[in-house]
């Protein structure tokens, strides 16, 4: 390709702002082996994007509900659909023009149909079908989690197997990529995902009344905060720490971090709803918790991993992803577990990170190539809102009870750092 320009357009339609990103190609056309167009309608953004099998991304557009949904306090699924609704078919037609591509021209439709809000999900899948049936594509389902794990391979060449933290919204998940949908599951949530905690801590803050991140996300607001306060003023201990496994909690952290709030609120002689003058160092505190319970988990499926012989013990690495990956203190802490264990750190770009087109599509390629799920008949096929991913392993990693060791001296210098 000669030259990319990015280019980011607002347009206000029936009152609500509409956010659409696309990337022009100016280059002379050309047929490449596979062309693929990936829909992702999972939870709140409204994205597509075609990618051939070199992993050139020909096209791509986004609506984000984001501003709705920071109005309403959180995502209301019969809203998010209408949304969804309203925009997917100017999202493809969009992404399709940019591209220069027809569908005539595509190999395949890939879409989510699994994991996700069942209202959302539906509304990808059923605009997916007509298109299939209509120019008569194979269909290729893709699971929301294993886009979001291989979208590193799509700007890396990171070879199987390699271990991959899932962290965004709605998920946490500690998986071994062992090859496209080939996955063995560490540990996950046992409640609440991360996004959705740092959310929660955010409304109860009342942080879309704060003049610096009102326009912000919930998880946004508690970063861009965070760097300003000192996390040492309230203490919220990671949780799980005598739970020799992989398994992540966040609804605990979630309890203290409101007990703290209501606390500092009666000090201050506030009503919830108000700002209060410590909101920074409760965001710091409560991001270092987030930090230092996901770097511990982490820690422990690295050593699982050695220990065992599934990854070896040189040159392995380790990929974050999800909208949470996008935190760079979260990223800090991280990086420094993998410098103690000799792990790679690798991550996909931020725009990557959260939900996206490109991923559906680049899956989709991957899927292609390793002839798995590529459907030419679409009878029988249905979204599920919840679906787990690859095999659970689980109990063997809390069956060697692996003792991780301390790593919070260096992990509380993260306090002092200004990211």
């Amino acid at each position: 390709m000669s030259s990319v320009t990015r280019c980011t357009s607002k347009s206000v339609k029936h009152g609500r702002s509409v956010c659409l990103r696309s990337i022009f190609f100016n280059s002379v056309k050309y047929y490449p082996t596979t062309l693929v167009l990936g829909i992702e309608t999972s939870c709140d953004d409204t994205a597509a994007a075609v990618v051939d099998d070199t992993g050139k991304i020909l096209g791509e557009a986004l609506h984000s509900q984001n501003e709705v949904h920071l109005k309403t306090g959180g995502i209301i699924p019969p809203v998010a659909q209408q949304l969804h609704r309203q925009n997917i078919e100017r999202i493809v037609k969009e992404t399709l023009c940019v591209s220069g591509i027809s569908l005539d021209e595509l190999s395949a439709v890939a879409t989510t149909v699994k994991p996700g809000l069942a209202l959302s999900l539906g509304v990808g899948l059923e605009y997916s079908l007509k298109l299939v049936d209509k120019y008569k594509k194979p269909f290729i389902p893709i699971h929301h989690m294993e886009a979001h794990a291989l979208t590193i391979r799509l700007i890396n060449q990171v070879e199987f197997p390699f271990l991959v933290l899932l962290i965004s919204g709605g998920h946490c998940i500690l998986v071994v990529a062992q090859g496209v949908s080939d996955f063995l599951l560490l540990g996950q949530s046992v409640d609440i995902a991360p996004g959705d905690m740092l959310d929660k801590v955010a409304r109860r803050l009342s942080l879309t009344k704060h003049p610096e991140c009102c326009r912000m996300s919930g998880g946004k607001a508690i970063e861009y905060l965070a760097q300003q306060g000192n996390k040492l003023h309230y203490e919220l201990r990671a949780p799980m720490r005598h739970h020799p496994n992989c398994n992540f909690s966040f609804s605990g952290l979630h309890s203290n971090a409101t007990r703290i709030i209501m606390q500092k609120e009666k000090e201050e002689g506030l009503q919830e709803g108000h700002l209060m003058s410590c909101v920074t160092d409760i965001a710091a505190a409560v991001q270092h918790a987030v930090a230092l319970h996901i770097a511990q988990r982490t820690h422990r499926a690295i050593l699982f991993c050695i220990k065992s012989g599934i990854l070896s013990p040189t040159n392995a690495t380790l990929v974050v992803s999800g909208g949470v990956a996008s935190n760079q203190y979260i990223r800090r802490a991280l990086q420094i577990v993998t410098d103690a264990t000799n792990f790679n750190l690798l991550c996909p770009p931020p725009r990557l990170c959260t939900d996206n087109g490109v991923m559906i599509a680049w899956n989709g390629i991957e899927r292609m190539r390793a002839g798995l799920g590529v459907l030419h008949s679409t009878d029988g096929i249905r979204y599920e809102p919840k679906a787990s991913l690859g095999i659970d392993i689980s109990e063997q990693v809390g069956e060697l009870a692996i003792k991780v060791p301390s790593l919070e001296v260096s992990l509380n210098e993260l306090a002092t750092i200004n990211l």
